[in-house]
């Protein structure tokens, strides 16, 4: 996949010599796996980890076998069993839906990560919403490499209680805003270029695991999904294979909203648009909290990652899922005669 690197994400050299990051290319494996009357069971989880070493002949490993381009899966929320585990560590969580899990990348210096978690705590209060803890993620890193091993972020999870007056919609875009406002801040007052600051998820639905790992790592590495309390009805799975590119621990699959194979090669014009459209914006929803989620796009982030970001801001913003993807990948046209008369102006196109 097109990646562009602005800032030198961890892991990522700069451009030099014949590398130019912007030329970044990879192929992957992707999977999922639900239950069709969401009927939620461990079996989902074991079968989703199943379909992701099943993969791994679509995932990449660099000179050290055990140091993994990827893999990670994107899931619903395990309530019962973050319930037991929030118990252990002394608070309790409120009913599904009504809490957000951020599933957070942060640098292993104790005094700025300690700060980062001071900023995100400031922000989470200043928009109204209510900390309810934070949960180190238990992991063990004896199976992976080197190369992964130097890169590994701190790994913690954030748990938000929902302010009892915002709608199960509502707390989702609130739990955005307080995303996109605490990695400002922090950028700007704790964190040097290259330092790892980076939100895998933070949602009230749904949660990611994933790293600079193979196929077979994930749950070996992640101790969570080995506990047979987790209990889900839908997953989705990704093994990455990247081509003239550097793996991190960021750029690795699933994102938030997607897990994607292949490469957009419109990359810059699309970024270039947004970054163009985005001071015009306007949204009955956000307000005039618009303001606090700009820019839309993180340059931080690979090609998918950028259309992660945009579908994102356009399916808070107001739009079903689908309505999004049909923006964002519009029906090809060259004159075509059987589009509908309903469709044609969706697309923004005027016959010949």
């Amino acid at each position: 996949m097109t990646g562009i690197s602005q800032g030198n994400p961890k892991g990522l050299p700069s451009k030099q010599g014949m590398y130019d990051p912007s030329l970044e290319r990879d192929a992957c494996g992707i999977g999922f796996v639900a239950n069709i009357k969401g009927v939620k069971s461990n079996e989902i989880l074991h079968k989703a980890l199943t379909i992701l070493v099943n993969l791994d002949h679509r995932g990449g490993q660099g000179a050290e076998t055990n140091t993994g381009d990827g893999a990670g899966i994107l899931m619903q929320i395990p309530h019962n069993f973050f319930e037991k585990e929030c118990a252990k560590l002394g608070f309790n969580l409120p009913g599904p839906g009504k809490y957000g899990v951020g599933m957070l990348f942060l640098p292993n210096d104790t005094a700025k990560y300690e700060a980062c978690k001071g900023i995100l705590e400031q922000v989470i209060a200043e928009e109204g919403q209510n900390l309810l803890g934070w949960r180190e993620v238990p992991v063990d890193n004896s199976m992976i490499g080197d190369s992964a091993k130097s890169a590994q972020p701190y790994i913690t999870q954030l748990f938000i209680g929902s302010n009892p007056e915002l709608t199960e919609k509502e707390f989702e875009r609130k739990l955005y805003i307080i995303r996109k406002r605490a990695k400002k801040e922090i950028r700007r007052s704790v964190l040097m270029d290259g330092e790892t600051l980076y939100f895998a998820s933070m949602s009230s639905r749904t949660i990611v695991y994933k790293g600079m790992l193979t196929p077979e790592q994930l749950d070996q590495f992640y101790l969570d999904l080995k506990d047979s309390d987790i209990e889900i009805a839908l997953a989705l799975v990704h093994s990455r294979f990247s081509t003239n590119t550097f793996p991190s621990w960021e750029r690795a699959h699933p994102y938030r909203y997607l897990i994607h194979n292949g490469e957009i090669n419109t990359l810059r014009g699309n970024v270039n648009w947004m970054h163009a459209r985005q001071a015009m914006c306007q949204s009955e929803l956000f307000g005039d909290d618009i303001k606090k989620v700009l820019p839309v796009i993180d340059q931080e982030g690979s090609d998918s990652a950028m259309f992660d970001n945009c579908m994102e801001f356009l399916f808070l913003s107001g739009r079903s899922l689908p309505h999004a993807a049909m923006m964002m990948i519009p029906e090809p046209w060259a004159n075509h005669e059987s589009m509908s008369d309903e469709k044609r102006p969706f697309t923004n196109i005027t016959a010949a």
